[in-house]
């Protein structure tokens, strides 16, 4: 395939459309478009170009006619600028000087060229079983980057970039770590897809709702400990786990549920919340589903004021819509999420509020928890 069709393949599949509609656009076979896709994870490769310091097609041209000429390396050298040594080991890796040719020397050297270079994770054992085990505690690659950073300061060769450890997951050839360990990213899958392939959620209403626009401003500035965010996962079997972020410290808290009724909604989150000291019940920020048809008995039983979120609007409840993207890693879709138990989704939580967060200056939601409750009168 041609570099131009190429191209027009990668516009494609970044501008949002799937591998079939590609194929359909550009009357190719799907096989061939998720070919390409799959070599590189999914990830649009970046066009070579060649290096200023190497030399060009042009000035070996003139090493080719200065050959002819029979004019000594030496003045070769004087003509181009270049070092007499570039150009001595130029002629010599192409023929010498009765069968260089400046072309098939230009192809040569091109493709020598071509990369990729051994991967870290590759030639470093040490930092490739850290990286494995880390990843196999759930920590994201930029988690994981920002980790050894923070743990080995002195030792620059157990640092690794998250875009490394990403390469080395989706990429063929690449495969440094084991392939299986895609499936502990967050997303769970062993390639790249666009962010313009992502749908919105349509929510139902609910009355007598006290709507976010109403919220203090000490909830919108994270300031102010004690503001929580809420959600459900929902599993097969019309099973559920609901979800509670604190918007300060990012602490989750995972509630099991019989059913998605209101009243179990209510039942299980009025338990949990009252384990709580007093400064951190402070209000709960939920979207528009039925689940919370009971918030008005919920806010007398615990003090605590519900806002809702606009309709479709899932970023106006950014940390639980994230911590509930991080939970799909335990519990994948379409799984009975009735069989956790209570222990089982606490352990989870602990796994969650021990890892850190960029958002927290890399510190985990356990050590922010502790420091507020610290300083609390």
């Amino acid at each position: 395939m041609d570099e131009p069709k190429r191209n027009r393949v990668w516009e494609l599949l970044g501008a949002g459309l799937d591998c079939p509609a590609v194929a359909r656009s550009l009357g190719m076979s799907v096989d061939t478009v998720r070919a390409i896709e799959a070599k590189t994870g999914g990830v649009r490769p970046k066009a070579r170009q060649r290096s200023k310091r190497v030399l060009s097609l042009d000035e070996r041209e003139e090493i080719s006619r200065g050959l002819a000429e029979g004019v000594s390396l030496r003045e070769i050298a004087t003509r181009l600028g270049r070092a007499p040594s570039t150009i001595s080991r130029e002629v010599a890796h192409n023929g010498g000087r009765r069968s260089y040719r400046a072309l098939r020397a230009d192809r040569g050297a091109w493709q020598r060229a071509e990369r990729p270079k051994p991967a870290k994770l590759m030639a470093c054992p040490r930092l490739r079983r850290e990286v494995e085990r880390l990843l196999e505690e759930r920590f994201s690659p930029r988690q994981i980057s920002q980790w050894l950073a923070r743990t080995h300061p002195m030792e620059p060769e157990r640092r690794v970039s998250h875009e490394t450890i990403y390469q080395s997951l989706y990429v063929q050839g690449r495969g440094a770590l084991r392939a299986e360990l895609h499936q502990a990213l967050r997303s769970g899958r062993a390639i790249r897809k666009p962010k313009a392939r992502s749908a919105v959620r349509r929510r139902s209403r609910i009355p007598e709702m006290v709507l976010i626009s109403e919220r203090p401003p000490e909830v919108e500035d994270r300031a102010v400990p004690g503001h929580w965010e809420g959600d459900l996962i929902v599993g097969s079997k019309a099973s559920s786990i609901g979800t509670l972020v604190e918007r300060h410290t990012r602490f989750v808290m995972l509630l099991k549920l019989g059913n998605r009724t209101a009243d179990e909604v209510r039942r299980a989150m009025t338990t949990r919340i009252k384990t709580l000291p007093t400064e951190l019940r402070r209000s709960v920020t939920w979207d528009q589903g039925n689940e919370m048809a009971l918030h008005r008995e919920f806010t007398i039983a615990t003090g605590m004021q519900v806002y809702f979120c606009d309709p479709s609007s899932p970023w106006q409840r950014g940390s639980n819509e994230n911590t509930n993207g991080l939970l799909r890693q335990y519990f994948p879709k379409g799984t009975d999420l009735s069989v956790h138990s209570q222990a089982e989704l606490n352990r989870v939580a602990r796994q969650l509020n021990g890892r850190p967060r960029e958002t927290l200056s890399w510190m985990t939601p356990w050590e922010k928890m502790r420091e507020v409750v610290a300083t609390t009168p």
